[in-house]
């Protein structure tokens, strides 16, 4: 936030004021001080691990304050976190007085609403259910807060339209800060309870583990992305005529799976098997895949080895799954004249009977060197016309109704100051079979 307009400072500079303003019935508020300190001294150590640890913020110590300390005392709980936490970025004057000033009127306002709506007495009597109205109602506020606070800074610094600014920005957080509302809530009926501070502490404990596990999972994720993206680099190096092509046909394969029915896992994994159909090509010699004019028998069975090829790749990486038989068979036909074991009908994995649709879409919307894009419209007539001897017709209809509601947009994938590439194989008998 160093080189930020001159607009978003003020901007800054405001709701600090404003956060200061919170705080000026402080003096006069009856609140034990050192109930202050360990929730913002815990709330520091929280919020500083979650950083560093989980690229993540923490708030059920921070809405813990809000169900036990007046406002103005609440408020005061996190600006000790916005000095000690540097969350794993350069940390400047300004960023430390945002990181300061939003939560603290976050929580200030959530305190408010929970004590007027009696939300004090209900954590001290241990009330269920209804302590859960005015707690409720104090996440709502705390998240409505958080979102309308970072919605100006997105307008201002990061110069998104408003009208887009603070889109879906409630939305999507609500549901993880009443998960710590939860939390929250759990600590300040524990800590008012006979058992005191130390017993809210270990609520802090499963929150911890789950954070923990979440992260991994998250790690995990990427680590997949990485392998991937390095597969898909390596064959646009070699086959520099499909470059952009992999994806499309990951989008494609994504597009056909959820018009399907398909459960999140599965349509992740046919992305991942159409992003990874013709990893097999770093196994063909490069001079074929670059070869100008048309290949010779002998070298169009070479060709026709990458399926193979490609699953040997792929053997080892158990996250892919079924997108390993994906890859494998996504040139078989229906009519068994496809390759590499001649599978027909029911025989052919039916991930790989959607990534051969997908394929087959896109190298005949895509511009190469040697071919111009084909309109949407005409590839699915060709499609469909192919449908039952190439193609499974439920893949080819389910392909047609998605790109009615969301459309298509392929790209360039050719550069034309390449060398040409050899022309295609008749669309007619196999449409965007190509390589």
């Amino acid at each position: 936030m160093e080189l930020v307009p001159a607009r978003a400072r003020v901007y800054v500079t405001c709701v600090a004021l404003l956060a200061l303003f919170c705080l000026l019935s402080l003096p006069g508020t009856r609140s034990p001080w050192w109930a202050i300190a360990l929730l913002a001294a815990l709330y520091a150590a929280c919020e500083h691990v979650a950083r560093r640890r989980f690229a993540g913020t923490f708030y059920p110590v921070l809405l813990a304050g809000a169900f036990l300390l007046p406002p103005p005392a609440a408020a005061l709980v996190p600006l000790p976190a916005a000095l000690l936490s540097h969350g794993g970025q350069p940390s400047t004057p300004l960023r430390r007085v945002w990181r300061g000033a939003q939560p603290a009127l976050a929580v200030w306002g959530a305190s408010r609403v929970h004590w007027a709506l009696g939300g004090r007495d209900a954590v001290v009597a241990s009330h269920f259910p209804y302590v859960l109205v005015p707690a409720g109602a104090a996440v709502l506020v705390f998240c409505l807060v958080l979102a309308a606070l970072d919605g100006g800074i997105l307008a201002l610094v990061e110069r998104v339209p408003a009208r887009r600014a603070w889109r879906g920005l409630l939305s999507r957080s609500l549901a993880p800060i009443a998960a710590h509302g939860l939390a929250g809530l759990m600590m300040a009926v524990l800590w008012r309870s006979p058992y005191g501070p130390v017993a809210a502490l270990l609520v802090l404990l499963p929150m911890c583990v789950s954070w923990w596990v979440f992260a991994q999972y998250h790690r995990e994720r990427a680590a997949h992305q990485a392998t991937i993206r390095a597969l898909v680099q390596a064959v646009d190096i070699k086959d520099g005529y499909t470059r952009g092509h992999s994806e499309r046909v990951g989008h494609a394969s994504v597009l056909i799976a959820r018009e399907l029915g398909m459960d999140d896992e599965r349509v992740e994994v046919l992305r991942f098997a159409g992003i990874l159909h013709d990893v097999g090509k770093l196994g063909v010699p490069t001079r074929l895949l670059r070869k100008d004019g048309p290949l010779t028998p002998e070298e169009r069975r070479v060709i026709e080895l990458h399926p193979e090829y490609g699953h040997e790749v792929v053997r080892g990486i158990s996250f892919l799954g079924e997108a390993r038989a994906a890859i494998l068979h996504h040139h078989e036909r229906l009519d068994g004249s496809g390759y590499p074991y001649g599978l027909a009908g029911g025989q052919i994995p039916e991930c790989a009977r959607v990534v051969a649709v997908a394929d087959a879409f896109d190298a005949m919307t895509s511009t190469r060197s040697y071919s111009r894009a084909r309109p949407v419209a005409t590839a699915l007539e060709e499609l469909e016309r192919c449908a039952g001897a190439q193609f499974d017709p439920r893949m080819v209809a389910a392909l047609a109704r998605a790109l009615a509601r969301h459309g298509w947009h392929p790209a360039v994938t050719a550069d034309e100051t390449r060398h040409a590439a050899p022309p295609p194989e008749p669309v007619p008998s196999r449409p965007g079979a190509g390589r």
